[in-house]
């Protein structure tokens, strides 16, 4: 089975790491100080600055229980991430339509699944817009490491601006489940508070310390990926199939038939595509960018399954 489903790095860095096993027998350091000053070395951030949870997605929840609640209304674009949505209902506040009266404003970039890029100048103009209105922007860079770094505002201390980030789909080990954020000391000590204590375990904590100090071999990886996201669109193309402009690792491709129909025939044939009807994309497939020769399989399985 080729799993093109999962948006992870195909080119992962190469680093040696052995989990220390006698770790185990004790707690994780629940302040987990060495690992936020080693992520702050690395973007410039005081570890003050630095939230880390088990995933991305348990900082996406932190952070609406810490923010949002009862009569609170959440501005979240669509298509994007569910899990925006999910975490504000769970806080118990609701998503709008209308971003002037939201307390919370959500933004992909890149989003997911289309792609869509905000340069760092465009996402500050959001910023400003939204701080303007004493709102909160909720920033999601899950994969600007794959896309272009240059472009993020990691390193931009507001008090309206919480940024989340990804370890795991960069460095390809989803297993170990390993988020982190920036924001000012104040709202990062609100988000911490609402945190489980202990998620981040310590093999995972091990492996982002070593993982953050190798963090300049994600260059490579975005290059290749770069090569390959070129090579796969011009297939996509000589099959005369329409697709958004990609911007990470991962294409959004409009189909010619229902997707659901589409994904069981590419299933029969070993190969996992992201139905997009989730995504309220009935007529699409998301599929990620991975090896040439799994790229060829993937073109060769199109061009089989397409009427």
């Amino acid at each position: 089975m080729l799993d093109f489903s999962a948006n992870i790095n195909p080119y992962p860095p190469a680093f040696p790491w052995i989990p220390d096993a006698s770790a185990l027998k004790d707690y994780p350091d629940d302040r987990y100080e060495t690992l936020k000053e080693e992520i702050g070395r690395t973007f410039g951030r005081d570890a003050a600055e630095v939230a880390v949870g088990n995933g991305s997605v348990e900082l996406i929840r932190a952070f609406c229980s810490a923010v949002l609640g009862a009569g609170d209304a959440a501005y979240v674009e669509s298509p994007t991430f569910a899990e925006y949505g999910m975490a504000v209902r769970l806080a118990g506040a609701r998503c709008t339509a209308d971003e002037s009266g939201a307390a919370v404003r959500f933004l992909c970039n890149p989003n997911n699944p289309t792609g869509k890029f905000l340069t760092r100048p465009e996402v500050l103009r959001v910023l400003d817009g939204v701080a303007g209105r004493g709102a909160c922007l909720f920033l999601d860079e899950a994969f600007i490491e794959l896309s272009d770094p240059a472009q993020s505002v990691a390193d931009v201390s507001d008090e309206n601006l919480f940024v989340l980030r990804s370890l795991t789909k960069s460095f390809a080990v989803p297993g170990i489940r390993f988020g982190y954020a920036f924001g000012t000391p104040e709202l990062i000590e609100k988000v911490e508070t609402v945190r489980l204590p202990w998620t981040v375990n310590t093999f995972a904590e091990s492996f982002a310390i070593e993982a953050f100090r190798h963090y300049d071999l994600l260059e490579e990886s975005r290059d290749r990926i770069a090569r390959e996201r070129a090579w796969l669109c011009s297939r996509l193309d000589a099959l005369g199939l329409v697709y958004a402009p990609p911007s990470a690792n991962y294409i959004l491709i409009e189909v010619p038939v229902e997707s659901e129909v589409l994904v069981e025939r590419l299933l029969s044939r070993g190969v996992l595509v992201r139905d997009c009807r989730s995504f309220g994309l009935p007529r699409h497939i998301r599929v990620a960018v991975r090896t040439r020769e799994e790229n060829r399989q993937l073109i060769e399985a199109l061009e089989a399954c397409l009427p």
